[in-house]
């Protein structure tokens, strides 16, 4: 799946699965783009993967031919434009709470006149050699999600949905339970509800509706399909590598046991 083939699933809401990449490792992020993942999200809120190395995963995830999405640590003028110029096909911007929000998204994404984005000759653009491909190509396929993680953001879904530019939105579960004041508790009743609001969206809404499963999540993957999300997040390359090794930890311990 390419860019364009992204831009397009998420205009028809067509389901994709991608995954997370929060370890700022080039051998990492060949395997995952391996995994036959859709699409990959480099993670620069919640890790330390810095600029440079963010740059070095893009090239990875491009020569596979996959679409190379960054959630940036904040909706930021400057730290999604060098997301951008570094050849990302789009950003998920984190709490976004209002439609004035996502519009400063969208700004910051894209060249004038759509938006306001500053112009450089960077990896994006070939190093100077096609910038004019590159703004046709950005105008058409730059994806860009808003992460809904606050239940300021829930209360005003449908006005940032409206925006135009914001492809759709993904629900960041840990957050939005955190802002009820009950972090981590997804059974609790308001959060509940707005994962409700989410999921209504889902099923009669005219854009794409993303979740991140992080723990269990091949167990829960099925039920996200059903319940209507259709790009949705599949754990990541941190949990995948921890995950194995517990499984493997539990079997060496099992073992050890057998022969005391």
């Amino acid at each position: 799946m390419d860019a364009s083939e992204l831009k397009r699933a998420l205009k028809n809401k067509q389901k994709t699965i991608g995954s997370w990449l929060t370890l700022a490792d080039t051998d990492i992020c060949e395997m995952m783009c391996r995994a036959g993942f859709d699409w990959l999200v480099i993670d620069m809120e919640h890790s330390s993967i810095g600029l440079r190395e963010m740059s070095r995963l893009i090239q990875v995830i491009d020569l596979f031919g996959l679409p190379a999405l960054v959630r940036v640590a904040n909706n930021d003028l400057t730290m999604i434009k060098h997301a951008m110029d570094s050849g990302a096909t789009g950003i998920i911007v984190p709490m976004v709470c209002s439609p004035e929000e996502a519009k400063e998204a969208v700004q910051a994404a894209k060249y004038p006149p759509h938006g306001k984005r500053g112009v450089g000759l960077y990896r994006a653009q070939q190093y100077g050699q096609n910038f004019q491909g590159y703004k046709q190509d950005a105008m058409d396929n730059t994806v860009i999600i808003a992460q809904i993680e606050h239940k300021d953001g829930i209360a005003n879904l449908d006005k940032i949905m409206a925006v135009e530019g914001v492809d759709g939105f993904i629900i960041g579960p840990y957050d939005l339970s955190g802002s009820y004041g009950k972090t981590g508790d997804f059974t609790a009743p308001e959060v509940q509800s707005a994962i409700g609001v989410a999921e209504a969206y889902a099923r009669a809404g005219e854009k794409s509706t993303g979740i991140h499963l992080v723990h269990n999540a091949g167990k829960d993957l099925p039920e996200r399909m059903t319940a209507g999300y259709n790009f949705i997040a599949y754990g990541s390359d941190m949990l995948f590598l921890l995950e194995k090794l517990q499984s493997e930890k539990d079997k060496i311990q099992t073992i050890r046991k057998s022969l005391s």
